[in-house]
This record gives C-alpha cells, structure tokens and sequence, in this order.
C-alpha cells in the first residue's frame, strides 16, 4: 500500500517540487520535509509560488521575496513569491526605460496593458525562473523545494516555460502587441534553460501530494499525466493523512478508515507505477516548527495532547444558509475558500436547496480543476450545469476577434493579430468574458459559481477592472455583460459570497484574508460554512477526538468573523454525490 514517507529517502534531487489539489496538504508537507531535511544538517531554501500562500501561517513568521532565516534553525530559509510585488517590479522594469523618451500618453497606455492578471502571472513565473536557472543561488542550499499552488494554477505555472518558448519560436513579430509581454524574446534562452531543469530527472523530483480519497487521488492521476505530457517525469506519489486504525464502536472512525482503503485500493492505473509513500493522519494543528517535527509520525501522538475545549459546538446547519439565500432574493452565488474545503459539494447542495425550493438554478465551475460532474453527476429538474472550459473558451474567443477584424486588416495585419492571439496571455482574457457572461444569466434564474481557489479567483475577479481594457483593444467592443458585471458583483441584494471552510489554522486563515480582500473590492461576503467538521460528527476515535477538540477553537473564531452567520456541516460517512445526498445535507436541521 506505501511505505512509510521519510524525507532524507525521498529527496534524491535539488529540486523538490510539492503539488497536488488544494487542501490534501502540500504547505504542511513541503514544510514538515523542509525542516527534516535541515534538522539533518541540510542547507535549505523553502519557497513559496502560490498566489495565496500558507508559508507564514505555518512558521508564525512574515515573509517576502527575499530569502530568511526560519526560527532557529541555521540551515532553513524560506521566501513567498509574491505575484503582485513581482507584477509591480516588472511592471517598473520595463515601462522606466522609456520615462522621458516616449510620450506620456503612451507611458499611460503600457501601464493600462500592464495592470491586468496577466502581468502578474508572468511576473511570477519571472521570479520562479530566475529561482530554477540561478547557479549560484543553487550553489548555497542542498536543496530548494517549492510549496506550490493548486494543481490548476500549478500546472498552468509548470507549463509557462513551455508555453513562452513555443509562442517565442513561433513569433516572426519579435515581442507581441500585448503589453505584458514586452521583451519576452531578451527572455527566450532563460525559459529554454528552465524546461530543461523541470524535464531532468536528476536535478528535479515531483511530489504528487494526496489524500486516500476519490476525487483527490483521481487530480493526482491527472496532474502526473499531464505533466509527463510536458516532460516531467520524475515522479513520486505521497498519500498524506492516512488512518492506519479505526476505533470499532465508533461509525466516524469505522467509515473514514473503510473509505480510505477503498481509494487506496482502488488508486487510477496512470499513478499505480510511481514510487508511494504514506503519511499518518495528524490529530493536532500543524502549525510551529515542533508540530512539524512530529508530522510524519503524527500517530505517535493522540487527543490527549490537544487541550480539553470547553462547550458542545452549537452552531446552525447548511439549511439555514439556503432559506436566508432564498429569503434575501440572492441571484448570483459564489462558494469561495482555500482549494479543498469543499466549495463543489456546499455549491452543489445550495443549487439543490434552492431548486427544492421551487427556483431555477444554474450551477458552474470557474475551476481549471473543475470536478462538478462527478459530485454532482447529470443535470436535474430545475438546475443545469455547466463549466467554463478555459482550451474551449480560448477558441471560442480567438475566432471571435478574427471575424471581426477580417474585412479591416490585410494578409499581414490579420497574421499580426493571429499571433497576438497565441499568446498565453489570451487565455485568461476569453476565460474572463465567459465569466461575464455566466453572471449575467441571473436575470432568467438563480447562477450558482463553484469558483477556483482562493489565488486564482481573486485573480479572475480583480480582472473586472482590467480586462475590459484589453477586450477593447483587441475587438473593438466592450459586451453588455462586462460594462454590468462590477455593478452586479458589488450588490448586495443580487450577489452573496458564500466563504467556505475547515475549522483548520490555514484554511480559516486564508478565509480570512480573502474576506478582507472581497470587502476591499466591494463584494459582500455574508455566510461562512464550516465543512467536514470532527467536533459536529460525535466521534469517540483517539485521533478524531483530537481533531475535533483542536476545531473547537477555530470554530469559535469563524461564529465571531462571520457575526453569527456561520453553518456547520459534519464530516459525512459517505462521500456526498448525486441530487438525493445533495438534497438530503442541504435539508438537515444539525444543532
């Protein structure tokens, strides 16, 4: 079934790289290995390339783009490449050259082309190449892992190096049109050098992070192959939060334990060959460097070493969510929150509740990680479903601006623009309208938006401001749907943000800032969901009980961030799938 995970076995390269779908543990992971490693008397530099990182929460510590010292240990840095700092150097880097040269009228224009998510994206992968191609920072540490984002947003920035060199070899242009892209081609033999860092088996090792679970495993599977597409080979697969014993009276324990081995026994053929290793599940807050210690034999440990929280939890079930949704005349829902707390399953039985309710709904993923049909399967009665598929939309989107610009450019001006067209950057553009347009749906029914994690949503929902700017450029046109879509966003009587969470440190954490950032763009954020809770499920297991006493005070938390509008869901025996379960936790009445 797997061995035992041990860090000093594991890391057979420099280059240590953790992914896998939101929430299965990557951050803990990275860092858990991070400080055996330096504990060992390693040099190690952590590093950090997901737009919503966790690092600072799990070392209790701030963090920048510049390397430091972590707590007492000599051996360990850690830095979090921030994409926006990055966008903002980069965004400096190349507009001051021509500060005084050219015209300020022109200055403002390349600051417009440079204020979008673009920008920030390959910012960010500016800085991860420099990390990947930097000889002498490679000289200073034994080992440089990288904690990095959601599988979508992981897989997109994997790709990048990729994806720049083909659209640099095919340009006959140089550097396209679009602003973020201005002197990629000074950049062509740096990102050549970094795909073949990603692709050699000896300097980098991939590290497929999972949990025994369906749909988990089933991303993993995903990720490898296409990864494998993209030349990286050398992978490894790690099973973290494994239960290795059930307590026999206790159906929680007995249910979770039975479930597990099902999905390990039962692990997607594209995965079954890779070298797999096994972490116990942890009962106690993986936060500070003596918790991370004792992660890998985290079943040493029990409830007894997490104190006693006083009080039964006595928080409202996801019932009262939905009838305050159908009472307030909500028309536009988003389930938001750190990747794999369970924002598919509570959006899924909120459009359920809400068609049980009489409503039309239709219910959609924004996630490049999308996995709605499989939790909720087909379309029913009064909901439809659908996804916004970023390859499709691309299509859709580049035929689109060439029909309209056919009879208006000659032979080579149309060539210009199909190039322009090609560049990565075009991607979030044709996703961006198709999310427009998903929003403005709420006028026939109910639109329910099971949105991508926290990173790439915020990136997706700061678009509005920018993108119609580059819409404009290159069609000529601005849609209904993009001049009403900030104004609807910010309404509170037409759109609610549902924040959904695991009374966890990091989730709760991320939860939270992100609560911030959605006030700062004026989008109203009402309901919290606590998800997959130990302390609503009446387990009596050792190490649940320990879970669910270390969830007690997070709880407590999250009733006071969300002013009394937060609802628990209990940690299920079954995994919720299909319109019955989905109606059935939307209907329950837990107190």
């Amino acid at each position: 079934m797997g061995t035992a995970f041990d860090p000093h076995v594991m890391a057979r390269t420099p280059y240590l790289f953790f992914t896998g779908k939101g929430g299965v543990g990557k951050t803990s992971t990275a860092c858990a290995t991070a400080v055996a490693l330096a504990d060992s008397g390693k040099r190690v530099l952590l590093v950090s390339t997901d737009p919503a990182s966790n690092l600072q929460d799990v070392f209790g510590m701030e963090l920048s783009n510049v390397p430091v010292s972590v707590g007492d240990i000599p051996n360990l840095y850690a830095t979090n490449l921030d994409p926006v700092m990055a966008a903002e150097a980069y965004k400096a880097k190349v507009v001051e050259p021509y500060r005084g040269v050219l015209p300020d009228s022109v200055l403002a224009t390349m600051e417009e082309q440079l204020s979008g998510a673009c920008t920030v994206e390959i910012a960010a992968f500016d800085e991860f190449t420099a990390l990947l191609t930097n000889e002498p920072l490679k000289s200073q540490y034994d080992y440089i892992l990288f904690d990095t984002a959601p599988t979508g947003h992981t897989l997109r920035l994997l790709q990048l190096p990729t994806a720049w060199s083909g659209f640099l070899n095919e340009s006959t242009h140089g550097a396209s049109c679009l602003g973020p892209l201005a002197g990629l081609e000074a950049k062509k033999e740096l990102y050549e050098q970094a795909v073949m860092t990603l692709s050699d088996p000896a300097l980098t090792t991939l590290v497929l992070v999972t949990r025994p679970e369906r749909t988990p495993l089933i991303e993993a599977a995903r990720a490898s192959a296409e990864l494998q597409e993209i030349g990286i080979g050398n992978q490894t697969l790690l099973i973290n939060g494994v239960l290795h014993s059930f307590t026999e009276r206790d159906s929680v324990s007995t249910a979770l334990y039975e479930r597990q081995q099902y999905a390990m026994e039962h692990i997607p053929e594209a995965i079954q060959s890779l070298p797999r290793y096994q972490i116990p599940l942890a009962s106690f807050n993986l936060t500070g460097i003596e918790s991370l210690r004792h992660f890998f034999n985290s079943g040493q440990r029990n409830a007894t070493d997490v104190p006693n929280a006083t009080g039964p939890v006595s928080v409202p079930a996801l019932s009262t969510l939905i009838e305050g949704l159908a009472t307030d005349g909500i028309r536009v829902i988003f389930t938001m929150g750190k990747g794999g707390v369970g924002k598919t399953t509570v959006a899924s039985a909120i459009a359920v509740g809400l068609a049980e309710r009489g409503h039309r709904v239709h219910l959609s993923t924004t996630d490049p990680a999308a996995h709605l049909d499989q939790i909720f399967g087909e379309a029913s009665g009064m909901i439809s479903l659908s996804r916004i598929d970023p390859k499709v939309e691309l299509e859709r989107y580049q035929t689109e601006v060439i029909s309209q610009n056919a009879d208006s450019l000659d032979e080579e001006g149309l060539a210009f623009l199909e190039e322009d067209l090609r560049s990565p950057c075009t991607e979030e553009i044709a996703v961006f309208r198709a999310f427009a347009d998903l929003v403005e749906r709420s006028q026939e029914e109910i639109v329910v938006i099971d949105t991508a994690p926290t990173g790439h949503t915020l990136l997706l929902l700061d678009a509005t401001q920018e993108y119609h700017k580059e819409v404009a450029r290159s069609s000529g046109l601005i849609p209904n749907s993009v001049q009403q879509l900030l104004p609807r966003l910010r309404d509170p009587k037409e759109t609610s943000v549902v924040i959904v969470t695991l009374a966890e440190a990091t989730p709760v954490y991320e939860a939270a800032r992100l609560e911030t950032d959605l006030k700062r763009a004026g989008i109203p954020a009402k309901w919290w969901v606590i998800n997959q809770s130990f302390a609503a499920s009446g387990t009596t297991d050792p190490i649940l009980k320990g879970r669910a006493e270390a969830e007690k005070a997070w709880i407590k938390q999250i009733v006071e961030f969300s002013s009394n509008h937060a609802v628990i869901i209990p940690w299920e025996a079954q995994e919720i799938a299909g319109y019955e379960q989905l109606k059935i936790l939307g209907a329950s009445k837990y107190q």
